[in-house]
């Protein structure tokens, strides 16, 4: 057996076009107007993947990224003390940084990981 075969790909199509088939998704509770469809990963331990769900004017509390945060903005927008990211966005944020986000219109995130998430507003 060939060991390129030996474990379970993630399969993801039509990213950009989530909104269409985000019924489909089996969505739990993040905070409140946000939930969280984890792709690999606990957030407990190690990294994570994660697509996010926002609803208009979901917010996520001030947290801390002890490693890299990629965001990869799939439909709608959000707001950091950064910037507002739209539709096609990728925002890549360093080591220990942190920040608050809200999503005014409501809008589906790519959310990806290296470590553990730590809330600071909780």
């Amino acid at each position: 057996m060939d060991a390129a075969t030996l474990y379970e790909r993630l399969e993801l199509k039509n990213l950009f076009r989530v909104a269409e088939w985000q019924h489909e998704i089996p969505w739990k509770r993040l905070t409140d107007g946000v939930e969280i469809h984890r792709l690999y990963g606990d957030g407990i331990t190690g990294p994570t993947a994660a697509l996010l769900r926002f609803e208009p004017g979901g917010k996520v509390p001030l947290h801390l990224h002890p490693g890299h945060e990629h965001i990869l903005i799939l439909h709608g927008s959000q707001t950091d003390q950064n910037s507002t990211a739209e539709t096609g966005t990728l925002m890549i944020n360093p080591p220990d940084s942190a920040h608050r986000i809200v999503s005014k219109e409501g809008c589906i995130v790519l959310a990806i990981y290296t470590e553990p998430v730590r809330f600071l507003d909780i």
